[in-house]
């Protein structure tokens, strides 16, 4: 008789073969980390100029012997942020100003309880790491945007100079606004590749994330609709759909639970927060640009940011910018000085425009003159990390 094989030895639970990762994950994963090294200059110009903010903010407030933990982590907004963590959204309208906090959208405090839940430290502590890990994922995409359309010197120099805004510190603070524009670089990139689907799932994210997710929803929405036009495709249709539902939801979601269909434009109007035309606007720039004497610092600093960001506009207009870009900006541009709410934070509400920088970043990055290089970074990294500690340490209010 021929002889038996002998049975093969069953494999021990170590020694399994892990099965392959799908196709589409393992091309997803070698895309991020090509995109992940080709973005580490842009991050670590980034870092850089973040690091050194808070340096100077450090020392400044050691000087006047004052801890940056509060106001970093605890202060302002982001003790709305916590406090919803803590104990959810108000039942009522309420009839006091400035105090429901059914204005503030629920991603970010909802990670936050979410993920402190599951690890150690504070709320408070866990908002913040948050909001710094998005703003690096808010650079990246700022600088995949800018290499998609200039190449990667601008992609650097424009995330180089979304870390120097004069309210950047707030980008490393227990706020929204690194998470929300990490949802906005990411999901124009999405458009501008023609990733739909992506695009219009950022956009849902970016609506319950801040009131002006109605800016990228508008600007998804519409490059989907004129996309539609030349081509028919389910992908653009779902993008385009899916790019306001975050926004739509939690507004729609406020109205139930206050029993009234405008019930989140309610809860506005009790912050003072309604759109005017600008004209609250225009009479606060000139009363602080031209008929105050001694105008505050902070309130100048706000209003010639509200006219640069007004004059890049035209200049990305004529630099003929992809239309997703001109949309959003122009939408929150529409937004932010159109309302006759709160003054002092408008600032702060046009840091995710960063489309709004290009003209700069071009003009930076094709400069030929060395000189003019070292006097612009040097003159940005030091304007960031004096107005960062200024509106930190100075300025009574919030930034």
């Amino acid at each position: 008789m021929p002889p038996t094989a002998a049975p093969e030895a069953p494999l021990l639970p170590h020694a399994r073969r892990s099965r392959p990762a799908p196709a589409a994950i393992t091309r997803l994963r070698a895309r991020a980390a090509r995109s992940l090294r080709r973005a580490l200059p842009a991050l670590s110009a980034y870092a850089a100029v973040r690091l050194f903010s808070l340096l100077v903010l450090g020392v400044w407030a050691h000087k006047e012997g004052h801890g940056i933990w509060p106001t970093l982590a605890r202060d302002w907004d982001s003790k709305w942020y916590l406090g919803i963590a803590d104990h959810g959204y108000a039942h009522a309208l309420g009839t006091a100003y400035n105090a429901n906090n059914l204005a503030f959208f629920p991603l970010y405090p909802g990670l936050v309880k979410a993920v402190a839940t599951v690890t150690p430290g504070s709320r408070a502590s866990v908002g913040l790491v948050l909001a710094v890990l998005s703003s690096f994922a808010a650079a990246w995409g700022i600088f995949a945007v800018g290499d998609r359309l200039y190449g990667s010197r601008v992609g650097v120099t424009l995330a180089f100079l979304w870390a120097c805004l004069p309210v950047g510190l707030v980008q490393w603070m227990g706020y929204t606004e690194s998470l929300f524009t990490a949802f906005v670089a990411w999901s124009l990139y999405a458009v501008l590749t023609g990733r739909w689907l992506w695009a219009g799932t950022l956009s849902a994210l970016a609506g319950l994330t801040r009131p002006t997710g109605i800016a990228i929803a508008a600007a998804v929405s519409l490059s989907a609709l004129l996309t539609l036009r030349r081509h028919l495709s389910w992908r653009v249709l779902a993008g385009g759909l899916l790019a306001p539902l975050g926004w739509c939801a939690y507004v729609g979601w406020v109205g139930l639970r206050l029993g009234r269909w405008d019930g989140y434009f309610a809860v506005q109007r009790l912050w003072h927060n309604q759109l005017d035309g600008g004209v609250e606007t225009l009479r606060r720039m000139r009363e602080f640009l031209a008929y105050d004497s001694t105008p505050e610092l902070f309130l100048v600093l706000v209003s010639l940011t509200l006219v640069a960001a007004a004059v890049l506009w035209l200049l990305s207009l004529a630099d003929r910018q992809p239309l997703p870009l001109l949309a959003f900006t122009g939408v929150l541009l529409v937004i932010v000085l159109g309302s006759g709410g709160v003054y002092f934070p408008r600032a702060r509400f046009l840091l995710p425009g960063f489309p709004l920088l290009l003209p700069l970043a071009l003009a930076l990055a094709r400069t030929v003159s060395w000189r003019v290089r070292v006097l612009g970074v040097t003159g940005a990294v030091l304007g960031a990390a004096y107005c960062g500690a200024y509106m930190a340490l100075v300025w009574p209010s919030a930034p």
